[in-house]
């Protein structure tokens, strides 16, 4: 019985501090040299905000494109609730992102959460920004299974 007690203690004593180490290298320290804006191709983080027209036009394109190629006649009416849930959320070093959630409206009426983020240089060429998203319960392939929380940044999972 103490060894079956000691262990789950000795268990949950590591969760915890796996947790805790875990939180502290979400904030870890970047040299200034290897920041995202001293690269070849610098990347300032420059990029248009969540309810921007340009990002949710692209985002209703590229899904309605997708749903009357294959899926069928759904098509995106409209956005709401839309927030920023993080940006550059892994760090200095790393391709400066944005991440958003909100509602989206569909032509059926039904609401779903959408998830996505604007990205630096990775558009056409690598020259402009582009957008990533996910429509939760739409994700037919589960490309960001489960329930598109691996279209959000970690700790927002």
């Amino acid at each position: 019985m103490r060894r079956a007690l000691l262990k789950t203690t000795l268990v949950a004593a590591t969760c915890v501090a796996a947790t805790i180490s875990v939180e502290a290298t979400s904030r870890r320290y970047v040299d200034p040299a290897e920041r995202a804006e001293e690269r070849i191709i610098p990347m300032y983080g420059n990029l248009p905000a969540c309810e921007d027209p340009a990002v949710l036009s692209e985002i209703t394109s590229w899904f309605n494109s997708r749903e009357a190629k294959f899926w069928g006649p759904l098509q995106a009416v409209a956005y709401d609730r839309i927030r920023p849930i993080g940006f550059r959320p892994w760090g200095a070093d790393f391709i400066p992102r944005r991440f958003c959630t909100g509602r989206i409206a569909l032509n059926d009426g039904s609401l779903h959460r959408i998830d996505y983020s604007v990205r630096e240089n990775l558009g056409l060429f690598g020259v402009t920004w582009n957008v990533n998203w996910c429509v939760d319960g739409l994700d037919r392939h589960r490309s960001y299974a489960p329930n598109c929380q691996m279209a959000r940044p970690g700790p927002e999972r």
